[in-house]
């Protein structure tokens, strides 16, 4: 969400910053809404601390609570339940917003970790330095970027 402030630039209304899940890709998940125990999968396309975004081929069900199991490289397994606050339907698709109403604390921090580097990352890449990756990267697990560079600590043995 945003509105424009006073500048007539666009400032951002979310408490937590949010990233694409995979730069130019797609992630397939699976989500369980509690009502009725039905599994739905999904396609996670944006992620923050506080909710997320995704898309699903079947109408959400009208349930108060939805549980689902994060798995994503560094975020693997973790439980969050959550509740559908929007939903746009268009054509056999329908966009979906989630918020959070319980992710552990240590998640919500490495989520927010993540978006703050996906954040710097992306300014580095306009202001065209010369070393947009950097080693300490908390989200170059899910980066797809071409300016992507390999990190010791990430390479195979």
């Amino acid at each position: 969400m945003s509105s424009k402030n006073g500048t007539g630039r666009h400032q951002e209304r979310r408490r937590h910053p949010r990233f694409p899940v995979v730069d130019g890709m797609i992630e397939p998940i699976t989500i369980s809404f509690s009502e009725r125990d039905k599994k739905l999968p999904a396609i996670l396309t944006n992620l923050s601390a506080g909710g997320m975004s995704l898309i699903l081929f079947l109408e959400p069900p009208r349930a108060p609570r939805l549980d689902m199991v994060l798995n994503l490289p560094g975020l693997e397994e973790v439980a969050i339940q959550g509740k559908v606050v929007r939903v746009n339907a268009k054509s056999q698709t329908y966009n979906v917003g989630i918020a959070f109403t319980k992710i552990s604390r240590k998640h919500q921090d490495r989520i927010n970790g993540m978006a703050e580097d996906h954040g710097d990352c992306e300014t580095r890449i306009t202001l065209r330095l010369p070393e947009p990756c950097v080693e300490n990267c908390r989200f170059h697990w899910l980066c797809a970027k071409p300016q992507k560079t390999p990190h010791a600590r990430w390479r195979a043995s």
